[in-house]
């Protein structure tokens, strides 16, 4: 047993480089999509590219669900024998079951873990997975680093303009009211997350304004701001000039391009842009 270091489980809607899962040894819970009756581990069975190109083609949308009790159980037995304590931070709990399904695979399995919800996912959710094997690597206690990660939660920020409220309606991720009046109307919305549920924060008349609402959010917390990703579902082309833009705009941050990961492409649809980070 390696009791000088900590076992790191997440789950596959965090945006963590192969490498770094590789290098640091971090255990990855695939959540599954499912067209029809085929059920695919996230970024195991299915990766972007293929996702959204399925996507495209199919006539139902597909359905999203949580790691399997079985699977969640596995990865916690599995580092029972390797390590003296875990390290577990997840999507929001208020969207996917990962969060749920380790504090019971924890308990289940007696590991002595810390399981975190993140309230958020995609981006500031690798980011905060990568901060903290940072803690680790820099000698920070089990303790310290724990106390630490507690912080992340209300600094992490997810600004979405989704390619479909008929999907995020569908998926339960909004009301029917509020895409309704949204469609009704013809107006783009901007999507944010507060304490770990997506809500819809604007509706304005055009995806320009949405755009700029956006750079809004970003401006008013820039101060402790160092790293952005501009989120895009099959949308590379217009991340790309968006990232070119805010580049000139905000020249002490560092920009970066990430494309959603099929369970939150799920619901937001293709075509969606946003903005993503991790405040200092």
């Amino acid at each position: 047993m390696n009791s000088s270091k900590i076992g790191w489980v997440t789950d596959s809607t965090a945006t963590l480089s192969a490498d770094f899962i590789e290098k640091h040894n971090i255990h990855v819970v695939p959540l599954f999509v499912i067209f029809g009756e085929t059920s695919y581990k996230e970024n195991i069975e299915i990766g972007s590219k293929e996702f959204y190109k399925k996507l495209a083609e199919s006539k139902t949308l597909p359905k999203t669900s949580q790691p399997s009790p079985g699977e969640m159980i596995e990865v916690f037995q599995e580092l029972k024998g390797k390590y003296d304590r875990v390290i577990a931070i997840h999507a929001t709990g208020a969207l996917t079951g990962a969060y749920s399904g380790a504090l019971s695979a924890a308990a289940e399995t007696g590991v002595d873990a810390f399981v975190l919800d993140s309230q958020i996912g995609s981006f500031p959710l690798g980011k905060m997975v990568e901060r903290a094997v940072e803690l680790e690597q820099q000698g920070k206690s089990y303790e310290d680093i724990v106390a630490e990660i507690k912080t992340y939660p209300a600094k992490g920020r997810l600004f979405l303009t989704p390619g479909s409220l008929e999907q995020l309606h569908k998926g339960g991720r909004v009301t029917g009211t509020q895409a309704v009046f949204a469609t009704l109307l013809n107006m783009k919305v901007v999507m944010k997350f507060d304490e770990g549920r997506a809500v819809l924060s604007d509706k304005v008349r055009s995806h320009k304004r949405a755009i700029a609402k956006m750079v809004d959010y970003l401006e008013s917390e820039k101060s402790h701001v160092k790293e952005v990703t501009v989120i895009h579902a099959d949308n590379l082309q217009e991340a790309t000039s968006w990232r070119t833009e805010l580049e000139k705009q905000f020249k002490d941050i560092s920009f970066s391009i990430t494309e959603l990961s099929p369970v939150p492409g799920t619901h937001t649809g293709r075509g969606t842009v946003g903005l993503a980070w991790l405040g200092e």
